[in-house]
């Protein structure tokens, strides 16, 4: 129901419009968040959708994820409206036209709930499954790409952002494994009048348990809530030491770096904070990945600590090579108030732009959408 205001609010996407700020993202980004975007891209062309500056469409993306999204609008069977999902398929040489209706119970989730990037300078939407669905097949796709979304500030680390990589976790948990579709459990089946349907309140199984976890269990919900939250309390046992060893990585890399550290000494350490990052955010990215599977995530935070680890030892090395043993000092970034102030952000400035963006900007989208007649959820 939210979406679009979502995208409009989030710092993520900038002020375009304001004090000559232009663009922060592409069009791309709506892609999730409105049925108006397959008809947009009917419209302008897929390609042209992509290549698009995102504040261009703000008067055309204007509705909130609805029917259309995940329903045919002449039959209202299950479909596929987003095109990244079907060529994700097609790469891997698969026809996702032949998926059981089960499967699509799933796949029309799969269209946004996975791990994404731009691709190229059309922003081209893909998903990076041409390997293979695991944590390891997708980081060597983009390292034989060369990709980075970003080099970090403080390490000079080439990071890749994971989005959210629910599907690709959910698959190798033993529900998914058995044929348990996000459906069963996110949308269960209600009864009115007669008629059995999917509650299209999607929210957490927790929420409905006589409806999801008990139609094939027979324990107790006190029992099942304890089984869950016990699974997302150890998979966040090793999160946190991860994240925080892997902060001391960041900042002992650049203290590395201002004591004269070269780019060969530095090469091997940042990859491996590279890839500590990757198994980190691929982890906390995710939707429910302590639940849907809680041993492979366990395994990929565990991954990302002893490489954070690594890297620490071997920035030590490279300390001691040039003539420093001490422990390194480290600021106090215990707080993600402090973390942002540490490297420079000016949090009141970026709120106080996005405001001014929100009170100007926005009014101006709804009201050339409303003259169009595109508002549809308008009230």
């Amino acid at each position: 129901m939210h979406a679009i205001q979502d995208m409009q609010r989030t710092l993520r996407t900038g002020n375009p419009g304001i004090d000559g700020a232009g663009d922060m993202q592409p069009a791309t980004c709506w892609v999730c968040k409105s049925p108006d975007v397959p008809r947009m891209m009917q419209a302008i062309g897929v390609d042209e959708f992509y290549k698009n500056k995102w504040s261009s469409l703000g008067s055309d993306i204007v509705n909130p994820i609805g029917c259309a999204d995940c329903h045919d609008p002449e039959t209202m069977d299950l479909h596929i409206s987003r095109p990244a999902l079907i060529e994700a398929f097609q790469r891997r040489g698969l026809d996702i036209t032949k998926a059981s209706h089960q499967e699509m119970r799933s796949l029309v989730c799969a269209q946004c709930h996975v791990e994404y990037y731009f691709k190229g300078e059309g922003k081209y939407l893909t998903f990076p499954w041409d390997k293979g669905m695991t944590m390891e097949d997708a980081e060597r796709y983009y390292d034989e790409a060369e990709y980075y979304d970003y080099i970090h500030t403080l390490s000079r680390a080439p990071i890749l952002k994971a989005q959210h990589p629910d599907f690709e976790i959910s698959q190798h948990g033993i529900h998914a494994q058995r044929g348990v579709s996000c459906a069963d459990c996110h949308m269960p089946y209600i009864s009115e009048g007669g008629v059995k349907f999917s509650d299209h309140h999607i929210t957490s199984p927790l929420a409905h348990m006589d409806r999801t976890c008990q139609t094939c269990h027979r324990e107790s919900e006190e029992e099942l809530r304890k089984n869950v939250y016990e699974r997302q309390r150890k998979a966040n046992e090793v999160r946190n030491q991860l994240e925080n060893e892997l902060a001391k990585a960041h900042l002992e890399a650049q203290f590395a770096w201002d004591k004269g550290a070269t780019e060969k000494e530095m090469t091997p350490i940042l990859k491996y904070i590279r890839q500590s990052q990757w198994r980190w955010d691929y982890g906390v990215a995710s939707h429910g990945a302590s639940f849907h599977a809680p041993q492979e995530i366990t395994r990929i935070l565990s991954n990302g600590l002893e490489r954070a680890m690594q890297a620490r030892i071997e920035i030590a090395r490279v300390l001691a090579r040039h003539g420093y043993t001490d422990e390194v000092p480290l600021p106090d970034v215990s707080t993600k108030e402090k973390a942002q102030k540490y490297i420079g952000l000016d949090m009141d400035g970026l709120h106080k732009n996005k405001e001014k963006f929100l009170e100007t900007v926005v009014p101006k989208w709804v009201k050339k959408a409303k003259g169009k007649g595109l508002l549809i959820a308008a009230k």
